[in-house]
Protein backbone atom coordinates (compact mmCIF):
# COMPACT_ATOMS: atom_id res chain seq x y z
CA UNK A 1 0.00 0.00 0.00
CA UNK A 2 3.11 2.24 -0.31
CA UNK A 3 3.76 3.26 3.35
CA UNK A 4 1.61 4.42 6.19
CA UNK A 5 4.84 5.37 7.76
CA UNK A 6 6.34 9.02 7.49
CA UNK A 7 9.62 9.94 5.67
CA UNK A 8 10.88 11.77 9.04
CA UNK A 9 9.29 9.40 10.97
CA UNK A 10 7.61 11.63 13.71
CA UNK A 11 4.30 10.74 14.88
CA UNK A 12 2.47 8.81 17.57
CA UNK A 13 1.11 5.22 16.78
CA UNK A 14 -2.94 5.23 15.87
CA UNK A 15 -4.86 4.31 18.94
CA UNK A 16 -8.61 2.87 18.46
CA UNK A 17 -11.06 4.29 16.06
CA UNK A 18 -14.63 4.39 16.07
CA UNK A 19 -18.35 5.51 14.61
CA UNK A 20 -19.12 3.32 11.29
CA UNK A 21 -18.36 0.07 9.18
CA UNK A 22 -19.18 -0.84 6.13
CA UNK A 23 -20.61 -3.85 6.23
CA UNK A 24 -19.60 -6.02 3.42
CA UNK A 25 -19.64 -9.10 4.35
CA UNK A 26 -22.84 -11.56 3.54
CA UNK A 27 -24.25 -15.19 5.06
CA UNK A 28 -21.81 -17.65 3.43
CA UNK A 29 -23.94 -19.31 0.26
CA UNK A 30 -23.35 -23.11 0.00
CA UNK A 31 -22.28 -23.79 -3.78
CA UNK A 32 -24.05 -26.38 -6.15
CA UNK A 33 -21.27 -28.36 -7.27
CA UNK A 34 -21.22 -27.01 -10.83
CA UNK A 35 -20.53 -23.22 -9.00
CA UNK A 36 -17.84 -25.23 -7.31
CA UNK A 37 -15.62 -26.18 -10.59
CA UNK A 38 -15.49 -22.40 -10.92
CA UNK A 39 -13.24 -20.64 -8.63
CA UNK A 40 -13.71 -16.62 -8.70
CA UNK A 41 -11.45 -13.92 -8.65
CA UNK A 42 -12.05 -10.67 -7.54
CA UNK A 43 -10.21 -9.57 -10.56
CA UNK A 44 -13.73 -11.20 -12.24
CA UNK A 45 -16.19 -8.49 -13.37
CA UNK A 46 -18.66 -11.51 -12.59
CA UNK A 47 -17.92 -11.78 -9.62
CA UNK A 48 -20.71 -10.51 -7.09
CA UNK A 49 -19.22 -8.78 -5.01
CA UNK A 50 -17.70 -6.60 -7.22
CA UNK A 51 -20.31 -3.57 -7.81
CA UNK A 52 -20.29 -3.13 -11.62
CA UNK A 53 -21.11 0.53 -10.77
CA UNK A 54 -20.56 3.49 -8.48
CA UNK A 55 -24.29 3.66 -7.59
CA UNK A 56 -23.90 -0.20 -6.18
CA UNK A 57 -20.92 1.01 -3.51
CA UNK A 58 -23.73 3.43 -2.36
CA UNK A 59 -25.56 0.33 -1.41
CA UNK A 60 -23.45 -0.66 1.44
CA UNK A 61 -24.94 -1.36 4.41
CA UNK A 62 -23.42 0.22 7.69
CA UNK A 63 -21.92 -1.23 11.43
CA UNK A 64 -20.28 -0.07 14.32
CA UNK A 65 -16.37 0.88 14.07
CA UNK A 66 -15.56 2.49 10.28
CA UNK A 67 -15.92 5.92 10.04
CA UNK A 68 -17.39 7.00 6.58
CA UNK A 69 -15.41 10.03 5.85
CA UNK A 70 -16.61 12.77 3.59
CA UNK A 71 -13.37 13.72 0.85
CA UNK A 72 -14.13 17.47 1.84
CA UNK A 73 -12.58 16.03 5.58
CA UNK A 74 -9.88 14.31 3.94
CA UNK A 75 -8.62 17.04 1.72
CA UNK A 76 -9.02 19.28 4.96
CA UNK A 77 -6.56 16.69 7.01
CA UNK A 78 -3.96 16.42 3.56
CA UNK A 79 -3.98 20.26 3.24
CA UNK A 80 -5.58 19.49 -0.24
CA UNK A 81 -3.35 16.13 -0.56
CA UNK A 82 0.29 18.67 -0.48
CA UNK A 83 3.02 17.04 -2.17
CA UNK A 84 4.97 17.51 1.39
CA UNK A 85 2.36 15.74 3.05
CA UNK A 86 2.87 12.15 0.80
CA UNK A 87 4.45 9.23 2.82
CA UNK A 88 4.61 6.57 -0.14
CA UNK A 89 3.27 5.52 -3.13
CA UNK A 90 2.39 1.87 -4.63
CA UNK A 91 0.52 0.38 -7.41
CA UNK A 92 -2.86 1.33 -5.43
CA UNK A 93 -2.02 5.26 -5.27
CA UNK A 94 -0.90 7.34 -3.20
CA UNK A 95 -0.34 7.76 0.81
CA UNK A 96 -0.55 10.82 2.57
CA UNK A 97 -0.61 11.85 5.98
CA UNK A 98 -3.06 13.46 8.00
CA UNK A 99 -4.38 13.94 11.75
CA UNK A 100 -8.03 13.93 12.80
CA UNK A 101 -9.69 15.23 15.38
CA UNK A 102 -13.05 17.21 16.62
CA UNK A 103 -12.00 20.27 14.37
CA UNK A 104 -12.56 17.21 11.32
CA UNK A 105 -15.76 16.14 13.05
CA UNK A 106 -17.77 16.79 16.28
CA UNK A 107 -16.22 13.51 18.58
CA UNK A 108 -13.49 12.18 16.51
CA UNK A 109 -10.09 11.05 18.89
CA UNK A 110 -7.20 12.95 17.89
CA UNK A 111 -5.41 10.44 15.62
CA UNK A 112 -2.75 10.67 13.17
CA UNK A 113 -3.07 9.01 10.02
CA UNK A 114 -2.54 7.41 7.03
CA UNK A 115 -4.65 8.21 3.56
CA UNK A 116 -4.90 6.34 0.62
CA UNK A 117 -5.84 7.60 -2.42
CA UNK A 118 -6.77 5.38 -5.38
CA UNK A 119 -5.78 5.50 -8.86
CA UNK A 120 -8.82 5.96 -10.89
CA UNK A 121 -7.94 3.14 -12.96
CA UNK A 122 -11.44 2.33 -13.71
CA UNK A 123 -12.69 -1.15 -12.44
CA UNK A 124 -9.50 -2.71 -11.44
CA UNK A 125 -8.89 -0.19 -8.64
CA UNK A 126 -12.49 -0.09 -7.28
CA UNK A 127 -11.84 -3.93 -7.19
CA UNK A 128 -8.93 -3.70 -5.23
CA UNK A 129 -10.85 -0.91 -2.71
CA UNK A 130 -13.73 -2.97 -2.47
CA UNK A 131 -11.24 -6.01 -1.74
CA UNK A 132 -9.54 -3.99 1.05
CA UNK A 133 -12.78 -2.50 2.91
CA UNK A 134 -14.04 -6.22 2.42
CA UNK A 135 -11.30 -7.77 4.63
CA UNK A 136 -9.73 -4.82 6.64
CA UNK A 137 -13.65 -3.88 7.66
CA UNK A 138 -13.81 -7.18 9.74
CA UNK A 139 -10.44 -8.94 10.34
CA UNK A 140 -8.76 -7.85 13.71
CA UNK A 141 -5.54 -8.32 14.62
CA UNK A 142 -2.34 -6.77 16.28
CA UNK A 143 -0.98 -7.85 13.09
CA UNK A 144 -2.36 -6.13 10.76
CA UNK A 145 -2.68 -2.65 10.16
CA UNK A 146 -6.02 -1.25 11.35
CA UNK A 147 -8.27 0.45 8.68
CA UNK A 148 -10.06 3.25 10.58
CA UNK A 149 -12.39 4.40 7.84
CA UNK A 150 -13.16 4.73 3.95
CA UNK A 151 -14.24 7.52 1.49
CA UNK A 152 -16.48 6.49 -1.55
CA UNK A 153 -17.85 9.54 -3.46
CA UNK A 154 -18.04 9.95 -6.52
CA UNK A 155 -15.67 8.37 -8.38
CA UNK A 156 -12.91 9.19 -5.68
CA UNK A 157 -11.85 6.44 -3.32
CA UNK A 158 -10.00 6.60 -0.57
CA UNK A 159 -9.15 4.75 2.96
CA UNK A 160 -8.03 5.65 5.76
CA UNK A 161 -5.11 3.52 8.47
CA UNK A 162 -3.66 3.77 12.05
CA UNK A 163 -0.55 5.65 11.39
CA UNK A 164 2.60 3.46 11.30
CA UNK A 165 5.59 5.71 12.84
CA UNK A 166 8.49 3.73 11.74
CA UNK A 167 7.16 3.04 7.89
CA UNK A 168 7.92 -0.44 5.99
CA UNK A 169 10.30 -2.87 6.20
CA UNK A 170 11.59 -2.58 3.20
CA UNK A 171 13.11 0.94 4.04
CA UNK A 172 15.03 -0.18 7.06
CA UNK A 173 16.32 -3.01 5.44
CA UNK A 174 17.22 -1.41 1.96
CA UNK A 175 17.60 1.91 2.36
CA UNK A 176 20.99 3.27 2.14
CA UNK A 177 20.62 5.96 5.20
CA UNK A 178 18.87 3.78 7.72
CA UNK A 179 20.53 2.34 10.46
CA UNK A 180 20.88 -1.54 9.96
CA UNK A 181 18.10 -3.55 12.08
CA UNK A 182 19.27 -5.75 14.83
CA UNK A 183 19.05 -9.28 15.18
CA UNK A 184 16.54 -8.91 17.66
CA UNK A 185 14.55 -6.85 15.82
CA UNK A 186 14.47 -9.05 13.04
CA UNK A 187 13.59 -11.90 14.35
CA UNK A 188 10.72 -10.26 15.87
CA UNK A 189 9.29 -8.66 12.79
CA UNK A 190 9.17 -12.43 11.39
CA UNK A 191 7.29 -13.80 14.39
CA UNK A 192 5.14 -10.86 14.25
CA UNK A 193 4.68 -10.81 10.06
CA UNK A 194 4.05 -14.68 10.55
CA UNK A 195 1.23 -14.22 13.35
CA UNK A 196 -0.62 -12.10 10.65
CA UNK A 197 -0.52 -14.78 7.87
CA UNK A 198 -1.18 -17.48 10.51
CA UNK A 199 -4.01 -15.53 11.44
CA UNK A 200 -5.62 -15.06 8.23
CA UNK A 201 -4.57 -18.99 6.72
CA UNK A 202 -6.63 -20.04 10.47
CA UNK A 203 -9.72 -18.08 9.96
CA UNK A 204 -13.19 -20.26 9.94
CA UNK A 205 -12.77 -19.53 5.71
CA UNK A 206 -9.13 -18.82 5.18
CA UNK A 207 -7.61 -15.85 3.80
CA UNK A 208 -4.96 -15.85 1.15
CA UNK A 209 -2.77 -12.66 1.64
CA UNK A 210 -1.16 -13.43 -2.08
CA UNK A 211 1.05 -10.28 -1.67
CA UNK A 212 3.62 -10.77 1.15
CA UNK A 213 6.59 -8.40 0.67
CA UNK A 214 8.79 -6.21 2.83
CA UNK A 215 6.71 -2.95 1.47
CA UNK A 216 3.09 -4.62 2.91
CA UNK A 217 5.40 -4.94 6.51
CA UNK A 218 4.62 -1.78 8.34
CA UNK A 219 6.47 -0.88 11.65
CA UNK A 220 4.61 0.82 14.46
CA UNK A 221 7.18 2.79 17.24
CA UNK A 222 8.06 -0.81 18.73
CA UNK A 223 8.30 -2.13 15.37
CA UNK A 224 5.71 -4.29 15.64
CA UNK A 225 5.12 -5.89 12.38
CA UNK A 226 1.72 -5.19 10.79
CA UNK A 227 0.53 -6.52 7.61
CA UNK A 228 -0.77 -4.00 5.34
CA UNK A 229 -2.83 -3.88 1.55
CA UNK A 230 -5.52 -6.53 1.18
CA UNK A 231 -6.39 -5.03 -2.27
CA UNK A 232 -4.99 -8.58 -3.53
CA UNK A 233 -6.49 -10.81 -0.72
CA UNK A 234 -8.49 -13.75 -1.65
CA UNK A 235 -10.74 -15.89 0.37
CA UNK A 236 -9.10 -19.43 0.48
CA UNK A 237 -10.14 -22.85 -0.86
CA UNK A 238 -13.24 -24.17 0.67
CA UNK A 239 -14.57 -28.00 1.85
CA UNK A 240 -13.19 -30.39 -1.17
CA UNK A 241 -11.28 -28.09 -2.81
CA UNK A 242 -7.42 -27.70 -2.97
CA UNK A 243 -6.75 -24.48 -4.37
CA UNK A 244 -8.35 -21.36 -5.63
CA UNK A 245 -8.01 -20.61 -10.00
CA UNK A 246 -7.20 -17.01 -10.50
CA UNK A 247 -5.30 -14.79 -12.67
CA UNK A 248 -1.49 -14.60 -11.91
CA UNK A 249 -0.87 -11.15 -9.39
CA UNK A 250 1.56 -10.08 -6.99
CA UNK A 251 5.14 -9.08 -6.77
CA UNK A 252 8.09 -10.76 -8.94
CA UNK A 253 10.33 -12.59 -6.87
CA UNK A 254 8.20 -12.80 -3.94
CA UNK A 255 5.53 -15.24 -5.83
CA UNK A 256 5.04 -19.20 -5.41
CA UNK A 257 6.62 -20.36 -8.47
CA UNK A 258 3.76 -23.38 -8.70
CA UNK A 259 1.10 -20.26 -8.36
CA UNK A 260 3.20 -18.32 -11.14
CA UNK A 261 3.07 -21.38 -13.71
CA UNK A 262 -0.50 -22.33 -13.00
CA UNK A 263 -2.41 -19.72 -11.34
CA UNK A 264 -3.76 -21.99 -8.52
CA UNK A 265 -3.46 -20.66 -5.02
CA UNK A 266 -3.50 -21.76 -1.62
CA UNK A 267 -2.38 -20.80 1.56
CA UNK A 268 1.35 -22.53 0.63
CA UNK A 269 1.66 -19.70 -1.64
CA UNK A 270 1.36 -17.59 1.15
CA UNK A 271 4.32 -19.41 3.11
CA UNK A 272 6.70 -19.21 -0.21
CA UNK A 273 6.40 -15.39 0.22
CA UNK A 274 6.62 -15.49 3.78
CA UNK A 275 10.22 -17.36 3.02
CA UNK A 276 11.45 -14.52 1.00
CA UNK A 277 10.77 -11.88 3.23
CA UNK A 278 12.35 -14.27 6.07
CA UNK A 279 15.35 -14.21 3.56
CA UNK A 280 15.92 -10.66 3.24
CA UNK A 281 15.62 -10.16 6.40
CA UNK A 282 18.79 -12.77 7.01
CA UNK A 283 20.20 -11.34 4.64
CA UNK A 284 19.92 -8.10 4.28
CA UNK A 285 19.57 -8.62 0.59
CA UNK A 286 16.52 -7.40 -2.17
CA UNK A 287 14.65 -10.47 -3.61
CA UNK A 288 15.95 -9.15 -6.61
CA UNK A 289 18.55 -7.04 -7.30
CA UNK A 290 19.51 -6.27 -11.05
CA UNK A 291 22.70 -4.28 -9.48
CA UNK A 292 24.50 -7.44 -8.39
CA UNK A 293 25.86 -10.04 -10.77
CA UNK A 294 23.88 -12.41 -12.76
CA UNK A 295 24.39 -15.33 -10.35
CA UNK A 296 23.12 -13.46 -6.86
CA UNK A 297 20.16 -11.34 -8.73
CA UNK A 298 17.49 -13.82 -7.66
CA UNK A 299 18.04 -14.21 -3.61
CA UNK A 300 16.33 -17.61 -3.83
CA UNK A 301 18.22 -19.05 -6.67
CA UNK A 302 21.77 -17.64 -5.06
CA UNK A 303 20.56 -18.32 -1.00
CA UNK A 304 18.74 -21.53 -1.54
CA UNK A 305 21.60 -24.04 -2.11
CA UNK A 306 23.20 -23.06 1.07
CA UNK A 307 20.30 -22.74 4.00
CA UNK A 308 21.11 -26.44 4.13
CA UNK A 309 24.85 -26.63 4.52
CA UNK A 310 26.01 -25.72 7.75
CA UNK A 311 28.82 -24.75 6.36
CA UNK A 312 27.44 -22.34 4.07
CA UNK A 313 24.26 -21.13 5.69
CA UNK A 314 26.28 -18.24 7.69
CA UNK A 315 28.00 -16.91 5.28
CA UNK A 316 25.16 -15.36 3.71
CA UNK A 317 23.84 -13.81 6.60
CA UNK A 318 23.80 -10.32 6.67
CA UNK A 319 27.88 -8.90 7.80
CA UNK A 320 26.07 -5.91 9.22
CA UNK A 321 24.58 -8.40 11.87
CA UNK A 322 28.12 -9.64 13.01
CA UNK A 323 28.03 -11.54 16.61
CA UNK A 324 24.19 -10.32 17.00
CA UNK A 325 23.18 -13.57 17.01
CA UNK A 326 23.93 -17.39 18.25
CA UNK A 327 24.83 -19.70 15.48
CA UNK A 328 21.93 -22.30 16.37
CA UNK A 329 19.56 -19.17 16.30
CA UNK A 330 20.73 -18.56 12.84
CA UNK A 331 20.35 -22.24 12.04
CA UNK A 332 17.23 -22.60 12.92
CA UNK A 333 16.02 -19.40 10.99
CA UNK A 334 17.91 -20.72 7.99
CA UNK A 335 16.98 -23.84 8.11
CA UNK A 336 12.96 -22.94 8.63
CA UNK A 337 13.54 -20.46 5.45
CA UNK A 338 14.87 -23.39 3.21
CA UNK A 339 11.36 -25.49 4.13
CA UNK A 340 9.27 -22.35 3.49
CA UNK A 341 10.76 -21.81 0.22
CA UNK A 342 10.68 -25.34 -1.29
CA UNK A 343 9.36 -25.83 -4.48
CA UNK A 344 6.98 -28.81 -3.32
CA UNK A 345 3.67 -26.79 -1.75
CA UNK A 346 2.73 -29.48 0.55
CA UNK A 347 6.24 -29.73 1.84
CA UNK A 348 6.35 -26.34 3.06
CA UNK A 349 5.48 -25.62 6.51
CA UNK A 350 2.06 -24.24 7.53
CA UNK A 351 2.00 -20.62 9.13
CA UNK A 352 0.97 -21.92 12.95
CA UNK A 353 4.24 -24.02 12.66
CA UNK A 354 6.39 -21.02 11.37
CA UNK A 355 5.32 -19.02 14.43
CA UNK A 356 5.79 -21.38 16.66
CA UNK A 357 9.72 -22.14 15.32
CA UNK A 358 9.79 -18.70 15.70
CA UNK A 359 8.89 -17.73 18.88
CA UNK A 360 12.29 -19.62 20.53
CA UNK A 361 14.18 -17.12 18.35
CA UNK A 362 13.16 -14.60 20.25
CA UNK A 363 15.86 -12.44 22.40
CA UNK A 364 18.18 -15.31 20.56
CA UNK A 365 21.48 -12.95 20.64
CA UNK A 366 25.03 -14.60 21.07
CA UNK A 367 24.86 -13.90 25.46
CA UNK A 368 20.62 -14.33 25.16
CA UNK A 369 18.19 -16.89 25.02
CA UNK A 370 18.56 -20.85 24.05
CA UNK A 371 17.49 -21.98 20.89
CA UNK A 372 16.84 -26.51 21.04
CA UNK A 373 19.25 -27.31 18.57
CA UNK A 374 17.63 -29.18 15.65
CA UNK A 375 17.71 -32.95 15.09
CA UNK A 376 17.02 -34.29 12.52
CA UNK A 377 14.14 -32.52 10.06
CA UNK A 378 11.06 -31.59 11.29
CA UNK A 379 8.06 -32.27 10.37
CA UNK A 380 6.33 -29.21 9.09
CA UNK A 381 3.53 -31.14 7.96
CA UNK A 382 1.67 -32.10 11.61
CA UNK A 383 -0.92 -29.06 11.74
CA UNK A 384 -0.30 -27.43 15.13
CA UNK A 385 -3.32 -25.10 15.83
CA UNK A 386 -2.31 -21.63 17.07
CA UNK A 387 -2.37 -21.07 21.05
CA UNK A 388 -2.51 -18.03 22.85
CA UNK A 389 -4.29 -16.14 19.64
CA UNK A 390 -7.56 -14.94 20.94
CA UNK A 391 -8.38 -12.43 18.08
CA UNK A 392 -11.53 -12.83 16.72
CA UNK A 393 -14.14 -11.10 14.38
CA UNK A 394 -17.40 -10.39 15.42
CA UNK A 395 -19.80 -12.79 13.16
CA UNK A 396 -21.96 -9.92 11.19
CA UNK A 397 -24.86 -11.23 8.84
CA UNK A 398 -27.55 -8.77 6.82
CA UNK A 399 -30.69 -9.48 4.57
CA UNK A 400 -28.72 -6.88 2.23
CA UNK A 401 -25.78 -9.34 1.55
CA UNK A 402 -24.52 -10.50 -1.45
CA UNK A 403 -23.47 -13.56 -2.29
CA UNK A 404 -19.65 -14.36 -2.67
CA UNK A 405 -17.87 -11.83 -0.06
CA UNK A 406 -16.22 -13.03 3.08
CA UNK A 407 -18.22 -14.29 5.88
CA UNK A 408 -17.34 -12.97 9.69
CA UNK A 409 -14.06 -14.61 10.54
CA UNK A 410 -12.31 -15.96 13.80
CA UNK A 411 -9.10 -18.10 14.98
CA UNK A 412 -10.32 -22.02 15.15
Amino acid sequence: MGNCGTREEAAAVVTHAQVQQLHLFPVPVKSTPSEKKHHRSFSDLSDPCTPRTIEDSRNISLYTNLIAFTLFELETITKSFRSDYILGEGGFGTVYKGYIDENVRVGLKSLPVAVKVLNKDGHQGHREWRTEVNFLGQLRHPNLVKLIGYCCEDDHRLLVYEFMFRGSLENHLFRKTAAPLSWATRMMIALGAAKGLAFLHNAERPVIYRDFKTSNILLDSDYTAKLSDFGLAKVGPQGDETHVSTRVMGTYGYAAPEYVMTGHLTARSDVYSFGVVLLELLTGRKAVDKTRPSKEQSLVDWARPKLNDKRKMLQIIDPRLDSQYSVRAAQKACSLAYYCLSQNPKARPLMSDVVETLEPLQGSGTNQGYVQPMVGIPDYRIHRRLTGNNATCRPTSSPKCSAGAVPACRVR
